[in-house]
């Protein structure tokens, strides 16, 4: 064990014997060097910052002199850039400080079992903290980034799950940028944006003549992410039919163009995500078993925004400063701000905190963003957000501004006007039952629709009834 904390060596040297285990602890590379000439340990524990250098340049040196030797790598750095280097440098594990004592046994217990080192994977940048996409220092997103620091140096096909606006995406690009693929191109498609009609064609593209329109060749997504990674954003909306084929080339790797004989190799890396539950899409019908097993190969669940409360300040100050970077003033975020802004519930997640401090941004006079300031933001009541001073019309030109920036290659395909009716649509209906205490009927005849209108609309939407009374 290697912390210079005695504390923490004390702590968890008692929680290891207690377990069983025979446990030698040491304050410095030196000690520990020191100790190696009379003992070969069977595992060791290590901070990242010691004294007299770094526990990770350390645990490199052991897997190349030790390759059995299991390294357990503790550290109050607790970021992705932390995560990845601990997979370089060959670490066993990886656990964030502050840590709980039972995850450390575990990963001791399972360390001794598997006496093996996971592959290392090189990140290109040394500070690249700053450029990575992930942001967040909660247990919650250290579930995330060990996760992704283990699936970087292979091709295994990953499932992110995770509510709206929680960074699936970021995630996906993360995996690909730091894994062995980043070279090549990162291509993503949007299922619930494609025509159920034209999905086939924009997947695996199409020959001239193939249907009215084709006027020329045209590759698809899997062409395009040749040697890289196809990023299936929304998979719970893709059309049972498309699932079939899609299914195929999973299998095979393997497919053809629309209207085309010649088989292609399919060589990229798939990473899906969805914010519906596919297990009861399963259920119902709506998805395939064979094909949810072929994707759900890693599973990876984001945390919505108000289960990691703790990186809300964090990231509201990230989005800031990319505020400034656009051109925009400079902002302060005030105590009672921070407060405020911890004690929202962030229905539309990191997406919502970053549309808030970009609007506040250009709306706050003064330097130092106040909680009056993010009042005049926030929606009372249901915790959803409508702009107050410039309006709802405002609102929804930000959300057209994100989604563009979201989706580079262009928005204007057809399907913006039923999006953002649907994204107005849901919060409005949230807001009307619970205002009238889950009251169906009640809720339906204050905003003027027919009941079993808003019946159909509440399941089309997947708006769960919260079990108040649905009439009366």
């Amino acid at each position: 064990m290697l912390d210079d904390d005695a504390a923490i060596r004390t702590v968890v040297a008692h929680a290891l014997r207690r377990a069983g285990h025979q446990v030698m602890s040491t304050a410095s590379l030196a000690e520990f060097d020191r100790a190696l000439r009379d003992v070969t340990p069977d595992v060791v524990v290590t901070d990242v910052v010691l004294p007299d250098g770094n526990g990770l340049d350390m645990v490199a040196g052991l897997a190349e002199a030790y390759p059995q030797l299991p390294v357990i790598v503790l550290s109050a750095q607790n970021t992705l850039t932390t995560a990845v280097r601990a997979t370089e440098a060959g670490a066993y594990e990886y656990l964030p400080k502050p840590f709980d004592l039972d995850d450390l046994t575990r990963a001791v217990t399972g360390a001794l079992a598997r006496r093996g080192n996971d592959d290392a994977v090189a990140l290109d940048d040394a500070d690249a903290d700053a450029a990575l996409p992930l942001i967040g220092r909660s247990p919650a997103m250290q579930d995330v980034y060990r996760v992704i620091a283990r699936v970087i140096s292979n091709d295994l096909t990953v499932l992110v799950s995770g509510e709206s606006g929680t960074g699936k995406e970021l995630v996906a690009r993360a995996i690909h940028d730091l894994g062995r693929r980043a070279k090549a191109p990162f291509v993503a498609i949007n299922m619930a944006a494609i025509p159920r009609e034209l999905i086939e064609a924009e997947l695996f593209g199409y020959e001239r003549g193939a249907f009215t329109g084709a006027q020329a060749r045209t590759a698809g997504r899997f062409e395009q992410a040749a040697g890289g990674t196809l990023f299936l954003d929304e998979i719970g909306d893709m059309p049972i039919e498309a699932q079939t084929r899609l299914l195929r080339v999973l299998q095979s790797g393997e497919f053809t163009t629309v209207g085309g004989a010649r088989t292609i190799s399919a060589d990229v890396r798939i990473v899906a995500a969805t914010n519906k539950d596919l297990t009861a899409l399963v259920r119902g019908g709506q998805f395939r078993e064979d094909l949810f097993y072929r994707l759900n190969v890693v599973p990876l669940t984001l945390p919505a925004l108000r289960e990691r409360r703790q990186d809300v300040t964090l990231l509201a100050r990230h989005f800031l400063d990319r505020a400034v970077e656009q051109g925009l003033p400079r902002k302060a975020l005030s105590t009672d701000a921070i407060a405020a802004l911890e004690a929202h519930d962030w229905p539309g997640n990191v997406r919502e905190l970053e549309n808030i401090m970009r609007r506040l941004a250009v709306l706050t006079r003064d330097e130092t963003i106040t909680a009056s300031d993010l009042r005049d933001v926030l929606m009372p009541g249901a915790g959803g957000t409508i702009a107050s001073e410039p309006g709802l019309a405002a609102a929804v030109h930000a959300r057209i501004d994100q989604l563009a920036r979201e989706h580079p290659a262009g928005i204007d395909d057809g399907t913006l006007y039923d999006r953002i009716i649907a994204e107005v649509e849901r919060p409005l209906i949230e807001a009307m039952l619970a205002r009238h205490g889950g009251n169906q009927l009640r809720a339906a005849r204050a905003m003027g629709i027919n009941r079993n209108t808003l019946r159909k609309r509440l399941d089309t939407l997947g708006i769960l009834p919260d079990g108040a009374p649905d009439g009366g």
